[in-house]
């Protein structure tokens, strides 16, 4: 039964897209429409989750044709725990949008575009991260990367299709490095399907199937925003709409890691690269935040911390223990849900305030203090302050870095405890100035009051984060499990493959 709902988190979205499509006369139908569409892909992910967890990898044969020749579906613990979060993240953003599109014209947010376009992203992320195999997961990121491509240049403004303009190039570019490794891959064992390749890529000259690894980790790490090749990222963001920003900051970045972490532990085990990804991980975590350092607007401050925090995960996945992927597993988790609130918030601001440019801003702890509790809350759990799941999250990965010994561990732990208190005081800059100094012209209106329903889905966010650290025992317990299955790569071949294949 459990496998029979497998394919439901991508077909479900699709299938509301067109819905929404032929209703776009209909805007309150669309929005209903797209609202339990995605409450019910949350509660497909939550019983795959379980499912997963106790039973091993969820898998589903489409069309009936088996592996490695058809495609397959697998919800590992990885997989169904990214679902879930990723569900519950693209809910709370819709709700946000909804309460956004009745406080904002049309030609910002416009309903018959959006509510389609937005279904069709959630459809990518989900086949991205059910995909068993790369031409698959290529799929998945191309799905997501056209809605992606049509959600960034809402409104139309110049601002923003010069800013979409910049990304899309990028994204074609990453696009075409991952489909010239996809040919190379099958070219060199006749196979695309991950459990057969977990196999056959073994058996290769370490010469090619090292450069099979690197040209798929430079795709997913254009994906990801890693230092180098991140600089695209604070550009083109911020000028997006709030929820549009929100969503991908949220969720993209976190598809490019996904992959990452799943070709680095089932296809390209035992760490060669290990030491590359721990210099780019240090470089993305200081570059980015002292990047965010010196930004005035709090949309770029939040993508410039978007990429810093993109090294932690980094920083698990070179580790290549255990400990490590659980530690990048969890802090994966938490920054989705909380990177997310925080430019939900940054939106909250722009519509109280009509700017989130700090010299502009003041006051707005005495003008709006729900406002204020809203950004306090998730900025000191992304600085890792105790007892959040920021915090928590941290502490593994430093934990794991000290236990793993050696130079290039040591000096990354001491990166990230940098990182951490540099982001500390970005956040508190921002507070400082935006919520706590006295009051500005921006901010003076008493006027202005924040539709209900936007307030309502970023304080859903807040609390889930807080949620977080509440069942940071329990969460722990599944990431765990979750990297050691990566690392015996076993449960997920014997899954897929259950009578073996060459």
């Amino acid at each position: 039964m459990t496998r029979a709902l497998l394919p439901l988190p991508v077909v479900v979205p699709l299938l509301g897209a067109a819905l929404t499509l032929l209703l776009t006369r209909r805007p309150r139908l669309q929005r209903s429409v797209s609202v339990v569409g995605l409450a019910a892909t949350l509660a497909v992910a939550v019983v795959l989750l379980v499912e997963a967890y106790r039973h091993g990898p969820v898998v589903v044969q489409v069309g009936g044709w088996p592996a490695p020749v058809g495609i397959v579906l697998v919800a590992d613990q990885l997989a169904a725990l990214m679902l879930v979060v990723s569900s519950a993240v693209t809910l709370c953003v819709l709700l946000y949008s909804i309460g956004q599109g009745r406080g904002e014209t049309s030609e910002s947010a416009p309903v018959s575009i959006y509510h389609p376009t937005y279904l069709v992203l959630t459809a990518g992320v989900t086949n991205a991260f059910l995909a068993g195999d790369l031409f698959n997961l290529f799929v998945g990121f191309e799905i997501l990367l056209a809605a992606s491509f049509v959600l960034i240049t809402l409104g139309g403004t110049e601002t923003r299709i010069r800013t979409g303009s910049t990304y899309v190039v990028v994204s074609i570019l990453s696009s075409m490095i991952f489909l010239a490794a996809v040919g190379l891959v099958y070219a060199a064992t006749g196979t695309l399907n991950m459990a057969q390749l977990a196999g056959r890529l073994d058996g290769l000259p370490d010469g090619v199937r090292l450069a099979l690894q690197l040209m798929l980790l430079l795709a997913f790490a254009i994906k990801a925003a890693v230092f180098p090749v991140s600089a695209w990222l604070p550009d083109s963001y911020p000028t997006a709409p709030a929820p549009v920003t929100a969503v991908f900051a949220g969720l993209l970045t976190k598809v490019g890691v996904y992959a990452i972490i799943r070709t680095e532990t089932l296809l390209f085990p035992g760490g060669q690269v290990s030491a590359l990804l721990m210099v780019v991980a240090g470089l993305t975590m200081l570059v980015g935040v002292l990047g965010a350092v010196a930004q005035s607007d709090m949309k770029r401050l939040f993508s410039f911390t978007l990429v810093s925090h993109i090294g932690y995960m980094i920083f698990g996945v070179a580790l290549s223990t255990v400990a490590g992927l659980s530690g990048a597993i969890f802090y994966v988790v938490h920054h989705i849900t909380i990177q997310t609130t925080l430019f939900l918030v940054a939106g909250l601001v722009e519509e109280r305030a009509g700017s989130t440019d700090l010299r502009r801003l003041g006051g707005l702890a005495r003008v709006a203090p729900l406002l204020a509790v809203l950004f306090f809350v998730p900025a000191m759990n992304l600085a890792g302050i105790p007892p959040f799941s920021g915090f928590l999250g941290k502490l593994g990965l430093l934990q794991a870095g000290v236990a793993a010994g050696g130079l290039l561990p040591g000096v990354l732990v001491a990166a990230g405890a940098l990182t951490s208190l540099l982001t500390l005081y970005a956040a508190s800059r921002v507070w400082n100035i935006a919520f706590w100094r006295a009051p500005r012209l921006a901010t003076s209106s008493p006027t202005v009051r924040l539709p209900a329903l936007m307030v309502g889905a970023t304080t859903a966010l807040v609390v889930f984060g807080v949620a977080l650290t509440l069942a940071a025992g329990p969460l722990f317990r599944v990431t765990a499990d979750a990297a050691a299955d990566l690392r015996a790569r076993t449960p997920y071949v014997r899954a897929v493959l259950p009578e073996g294949a060459p």
